[in-house]
């Protein structure tokens, strides 16, 4: 019968020897009926009197003991693995605020819990640098403290929204000159649908030619 039942194990409860103390505290010889002593068969020794036999050591024991060490160490390491997963799954969700534990996107075009902020308008005129209202085409999907990007085929920078006004965008001094036209964008990237990728959006000027027609 083993020992270990269920995954669950079963002490051994040892137990030590006690002897038993003559005179003087010596041990007590055990005795036949006849009143010899009992020897010991392998040791020689004389056999003593004792109080508590105690737990003797032998293979059934120890091998008790093994499998008890070996199946805790098994268990350790799963519940580490587990604890890892756990980790990671707590992270994706810590590192993206209501996101519902969804952080990979799989840039497939596919729906998932993450959303990407599309939110994007034009610079209606030219800024110098030092500038903080930026006049824009629209100002729909853009709050205040939140980061833009705003980018010309020249420069590029990103900036904290700090007031929203009619057409008009307050942020923090601009590092650099834009173009009219230029983008201020929530998020700058461009999701390839088909190559599964992440690409960083361009900004166009573009050739007007006026035709009339009769």
């Amino acid at each position: 019968m083993s020992l270990i039942v269920s995954n669950k194990y079963e002490l051994v409860k040892w137990k030590d020897r006690i002897w038993k103390r003559g005179t003087g505290g010596k041990l007590i010889p055990q005795t036949d009926e006849n009143g010899q002593i009992i020897y010991n068969p392998l040791t020689g020794q004389p056999e003593y009197e004792y109080i508590e036999n105690g737990t003797r050591v032998n293979a059934k024991r120890l091998n008790h003991m093994d499998k008890g060490i070996f199946s805790a160490h098994d268990y350790i390491v799963e519940l580490q693995a587990t604890i890892r997963r756990m980790q990671i799954q707590m992270e994706l969700d810590g590192r993206v605020p209501g996101n519902s534990g969804t952080f990979a996107d799989t840039l497939d075009g596919s729906s998932n819990k993450i959303k990407l902020d599309t939110a994007l308008t034009d610079i209606i005129e030219a800024v110098a640098i030092g500038t903080t209202t930026l006049k824009v085409a629209s100002v729909d999907g853009f709050t205040p403290f939140t980061q833009v990007t705003i980018f010309d085929d020249v420069s590029k920078e990103d900036v904290v929204i700090t007031e929203i006004g009619t057409n008009t965008i307050k942020a923090q001094a601009l590092k650099n000159a834009y173009k009219k036209g230029a983008k201020v964008v929530r998020s700058n990237v461009l999701v390839d649908t088909v190559n599964a990728e992440m690409g960083v959006g361009d900004w166009q000027t573009f050739s007007v030619e006026l035709v009339e027609v009769v």
